[in-house]
This record gives C-alpha cells, structure tokens and sequence, in this order.
C-alpha cells in the first residue's frame, strides 16, 4: 500500500507540472481530462516500477550478504573433496600398490555414500534445520579426515589400509549429502520465494569454486607432505569452518504447514530432476573427457576445458543468476540447454584448443542456469517444510548423471572417437529443451488459471 501511496504521491506532482505549463499557454481549460488522467495513471506505473526494481536490487544485495557464511561452509566441505580428486588415484596406485579396479572402488565410494543419503540430509535438513545439517556435515567432514590419517598405520598391510580409506571416503560422501543439502535448505529459509533460483545457483556456485580451486591446491599439498597432508587439511578445514558456523544464529525449521510425504514430494521433483540430470551429461563429459582429449591431440593446458567450463558458469551465476527467479527456471532453462549443447557442439568440431576452450566455457554458460533454473521448479509449489528434502532428492539426479553417465560416454568413446562423446552429450542434453518447455507451459497455465480466479 505504501508503494502504492508514493506512486501517486509522485504521479500527482507530476500531474501538477503538466497543468501549471498548460496554464502558463492558457489552455488549461481545454485540456483533454482523459489525457490527464492516462499522464496519472502511467506515471502510477512508472514510479511503481522504479520503486520495486531499487527494492529488488537492495534484496538482492542483502541476499548475498547473508549467504556468504553458508557459502564458505558449502566452499570448505567440497574444497577437501577437490583436494583429493587428482592425488587419490595416484596414492592408492602407487603408494598403496593396487590396479586401476581398486582405484575406482576407492574413488567411487563416496560418490554411492552420497548418493545413498541425499534423502537423510533432506530430511534431517527440514526437521532439525538447514544450519544443523551443515554442522552435521562439516563434523563428518573432518572425522573423514581423521579416518584418512588412521590408514597410515596400516601401511603395511595395503588391503586394510585401503580398506580403512575407502570407509573415510564413504564418510565424507556422507558429509557431502548434509553439507549441500542443508546449504541450500539454510538458504532457501532465509530468502523469500522470489530468490530461489539465485539462492540454488549462488550456493552451487560456491561448490564448483571449490572444486576448482581444490585440484592445484590438492596436487601442492601432495607434492609436498604426500597423501598425509592431504587427510591433515581434510581434518583440520571442516573444523576451523566449524568455529564460525556454530555462532550464527539457524533458522528454525517451518511448522506453519504440514510436512508433505515423500511420494508427494518425489512427485513434484521428478520431471525437473529428469531434465537436471539429462543437462549434467555436458558436465560429466567435460569433467571426465575434456583433459584427456586435450592430451590425446596434444594441446597441452590440460586444466584448461574445466577452468574455463567453470569460469563461465561462475561468472555467469554471479552476474545473471536471478534470471530463473525473473523469467520464471523452466524459461529460462530451455534457452540455456540450447547454448549447453552449442558449446558441446563446439568443442567436438574444434580444431584447436582455444576453440575448444570456448566450447567448454559456452557449456558453462548455459548450464550455469539450467540446474538452478529447473530446481526453482522443482521446489516452486512445495512448502518450506519440504524443500530440504525436494533438494537432496533433486540432487540425486544430478548424482545417477554422473555415475551412469560418464561410464556410458567411455563406452561411446571406445567404440568410437573420443571427439564423439561431446557429440553424443550434445545431443542428450538437447532433450532437456522438451522438458523445460513443459514445465514452462504447465507454469503458463497456472498462473493464467490464478489470474481468472482472481
């Protein structure tokens, strides 16, 4: 209403200066009233729409500022993930002695442990708190470290100190599930509905940062004090995040609406979870191919596919990731999927690398908004109650892309070229587009149907 009172306030001195200049030509009294009142009525328009868009920039603004906390928990946890991720295959290969079979159990062990307890972390998320599951999280977190550091007494005997380490690395899989569900549940509870999206794009952003930034820290630290550094930082930057996480004040978990079931929840998070995971196969091909087609053609900067993918999708959230919010996710993921899959595109028909290069920013770019975008749908019409189990169930998904995915792209790369795993993403990301210009087309229809209601 105040909007609304202001509004006028300045369309009437507006109105005003309009009248005093006819007055000042005397013809005042011939001036047409339904130009008048048109003049009032658009400069209502006008002045609501200034007013609303500076209150929706100091939102957004405040948003940000309130997240960077659970943004740096979310930032630690996945950094001790990233700081493994280049040294582990080569510690259980060369300084435990195991095959490439062994390597993978290790390796993958965490990935089924978060898989296994997304639906947990969701629903521990929505009846203790989005801050307590990041506190269970980050707890986890460190003990994987601890556990890293237990399988160095066993050196000597390589089956149980793999085995030892192949339990930290499930914990910490654990440790995932609550950090990243609970961030994003912690989150979605401190903003209003209008910033889902944003909220879902920022705190990702804050995980693929990490990563990031986690492989040359990683490779550092083992080139230095070996695997033993690495379980050192896994135990010791959980537990300094800690000290100031547990300060800050949680938000409780809603009770003002009823708890919706798991049957009801899967029902509303499963059509984007299908789109989200067909549009993660451009991440899991640049992920698991992108440094080894620039080795195989002899480019050189292996680093480079994922650094610039991760580049453009950071850039990207930071600068247009209210669009979802804006534009409506199922929207604005439609068009996204169509750069995704240009940029796959691309980098199957680069010559080089910079082009390649660009292809692997371009898929940045366009899945910068995609999972955001379709995860602002899957929670749009749940309440806050449920959300933090709709996330960890949306995120699973996103976790049977990659496990099933990249395994099905090496199949295509060993009957085929390795070129032609990009085309093959291409095209299963392109299919995403069907699902989001459903979802799109069901939210059209709800909004007109509540506008004929009203």
């Amino acid at each position: 209403m105040d909007r609304v009172l202001n509004g006028s306030n300045q369309a009437w001195q507006a109105l005003r200066r309009l009248t005093c200049c006819w007055r000042s030509r005397g013809n005042y009294r011939a001036m047409d009233e339904r130009r008048a009142i048109k003049v009032l009525l658009l400069s209502v328009i006008i002045a609501r729409a200034y007013r609303g868009t500076r209150v929706s920039m100091i939102e957004g603004r405040e948003s940000m500022a309130t997240l960077l906390p659970i943004m740096a928990a979310v930032s630690a946890g996945f950094l001790v993930i990233g700081l493994a991720l280049p040294v582990l295959p080569l510690h259980v290969h060369d300084g435990l002695g195991f095959g490439p079979f062994v390597v993978g159990l290790v390796t993958g062990s965490q990935f089924i442990a978060s898989l296994l307890s997304r639906v947990w972390a969701g629903s521990y998320a929505d009846t203790r708190g989005g801050k307590s599951a990041v506190v269970i999280g980050l707890v986890t977190a460190a003990l994987a470290g601890l556990v890293y550091l237990a399988s160095f007494a066993l050196l000597g005997r390589p089956a149980a100190s793999a085995a030892i380490l192949l339990f930290g690395r499930a914990v910490l899989g654990m440790a995932e599930s609550f950090i990243i569900t609970g961030g994003v549940a912690w989150g979605l509870a401190l903003a209003d509905d209008r910033h889902s999206g944003k909220i879902i794009g920022w705190i990702g952003t804050a995980m693929f940062a990490a990563l990031a930034l986690g492989a040359p820290i990683g490779s550092t630290l083992y080139a230095a004090g070996g695997f033993s550094a690495i379980a050192l930082a896994t135990a010791v930057l959980p537990a300094a995040t800690l000290l100031a996480i547990v300060p800050m004040h949680g938000v409780r978990p809603a009770t003002s609406s009823a708890r919706h079931s798991f049957i009801s929840v899967f029902g509303a998070v499963w059509i984007p979870g299908i789109g989200a995971a067909l549009s993660s196969i451009g991440y899991g091909a640049i992920l698991s191919f992108g440094a080894l087609q620039f080795a195989e053609n002899g480019w050189g900067l292996v680093w480079l596919p994922f650094t610039a993918y991760a580049g453009a999708l950071i850039a990207a959230r930071l600068f247009i990731g209210g669009l979802p919010d804006r534009l409506g996710g199922a929207r604005v993921a439609a068009i996204f999927v169509l750069v995704e899959a240009a940029g796959l595109m691309l980098i199957w028909f680069a010559p080089g690398p910079m082009l390649a290069a660009a292809g692997a920013a371009l898929t940045g770019l366009g899945y910068s908004l995609v999972y955001p975008g379709l995860g602002a749908e899957a929670i749009r019409n749940l309440p806050a109650s449920s959300r933090g189990l709709a996330m960890g169930l949306y995120t699973v998904f996103l976790d049977v892309a990659l496990g099933f995915g990249s395994p099905a792209l090496g199949l295509i790369a060993a009957s085929a070229t390795l070129d032609s795993v990009f085309l093959a993403s291409a095209v299963i990301v392109s299919c995403a587009t069907v699902i989001a210009l459903g979802l799109s087309r069901k939210s059209s229809g709800v909004a007109y149907q509540s506008r004929d209601r009203a």
